[in-house]
């Protein structure tokens, strides 16, 4: 740069130094040829002012004076690119605090903890508020919310569909809630905690179901699949030190498959009447036994009275078979000749027809007549 400077200035010393050059004398016109950079006729000689490329130059090293000269003064100015270094340190040193502010103090919220590694080794944990360390890259601090639940839905797209322990698929649909629990091994312990514990529901989900069958998936059984699912995912989470707590499992959806609706429901409904006709044959069955034992419970009490009075119960018996046996019947038996049998209230209240009303005198009276000796031979 400094070659380039001395290389443009140089027409401007020849000017001044070279008077008597090849192209003749200052300002004589008439001694031969002008001097190119000479002052022109009828002007006046130029003054040592700086070019545009010293202009730029200097606005670009910050510089505050020419070229060995001292501007309209003339007097002393400081080294080129003084003021640009004490501009620089100024920078330099405000970048600096601004590094150590924004990397030594820490504002925990309520619910997080700060995680502090000092040199890459964990060294402790900051608790709420406005904690100072010293600054980064030295200190690192890490805040890990501990009171968030957080909810992870699965399937994410489409439906998941789950083998039962009885050879059927349906499609299910649940969330997991969980929270950290130790900020310590959630930073530390595992590398993508979230993608953990997704793996870690469908295992356990699958497992669970892989033991369970349709009906209860379905079923009255969710709730006691939640809770082994909870529980299953808890323990692996556990065995990896993760620290994260599973604060539950909720089954939203569980059903067949779409494309298989139709025969499910016809396969469900068959299940459902196959149930119910057992239940009824189960119901029919312990009423016949019952009665059975009730006539069984009869007759031993029957028998006991028949041995200790064979004739008395004997003559009982037949009474109470007669009674049960006329008892269905229209007709009255008399052993005594000439008593007329008794007619049944609601034959004699029906109305004769009337074109049967002629015959009816007549069919009557041979009837009558035979009736007490049909009675008298009964016996």
């Amino acid at each position: 740069m400094t070659i380039l400077r001395r290389w443009l200035r140089r027409p401007i010393i020849l000017a001044a130094d070279n008077s008597n050059g090849p192209w003749g004398g200052g300002n004589d016109d008439n001694a031969g040829p002008r001097n190119p950079w000479s002052v022109p006729p009828g002007g006046r000689r130029p003054t040592n002012k700086p070019t545009a490329l010293d202009d730029f130059l200097k606005k670009a090293r910050g510089g505050g004076g020419g070229f060995g000269g001292g501007g309209n003064g003339g007097g002393p100015q400081l080294p080129l690119g003084a003021n640009a270094r004490a501009l620089w340190m100024i920078g330099a040193a405000l970048l600096v605090g601004l590094w150590v502010i924004f990397t030594s103090v820490h504002q925990i919220g309520p619910q997080q903890r700060g995680v502090v590694t000092y040199l890459g080794r964990y060294s402790g944990e900051l608790e709420p508020g406005i904690r100072v360390t010293l600054p980064a890259p030295f200190v690192n601090v890490v805040k890990v919310d501990v009171e968030q639940v957080r909810t992870d839905e699965f399937p994410q797209d489409g439906g998941e569909m789950v083998l039962t322990g009885d050879q059927n698929i349906i499609d299910l649909a649940y969330t997991v809630r969980w929270r950290v629990s130790d900020a310590r091994n959630y930073v530390f312990e595992i590398k993508d905690p979230q993608q953990t514990v997704r793996a870690t529901a469908e295992s356990a989900m699958r497992a669970v179901l892989a033991t369970t069958t349709l009906t209860e998936a379905i079923g009255a059984g969710r709730t006691t699949i939640e809770a082994r699912v909870a529980q299953m995912m808890q323990q692996i989470l556990d065995s990896y030190q993760a620290g994260v707590r599973v604060q539950g499992v909720s089954i939203k959806q569980a059903s067949a498959p779409s494309q298989l609706a139709d025969d499910f429901n016809a396969v469900t409904a068959a299940q459902q009447e196959a149930v119910g006709n057992l239940n009824n044959a189960r119901s029919y069955s312990q009423q016949v036994i019952a009665r059975a034992q009730g006539e069984a419970s009869a007759f031993d009490q029957v028998y006991e009275q028949y041995r200790l009075a064979p004739e008395v119960t004997r003559r009982r018996m037949y009474y109470e078979t007669m009674e049960a046996v006329l008892a269905r019947t229209d007709k009255t038996i008399v052993e005594t000749p000439g008593v007329t049998p008794y007619l049944p209230l609601d034959r004699a209240r029906r109305l004769p027809e009337p074109g049967a009303q002629e015959a009816a005198p007549a069919a009557a009276q041979p009837q009558s007549q035979s009736a007490p000796q049909q009675q008298g031979g009964q016996r």
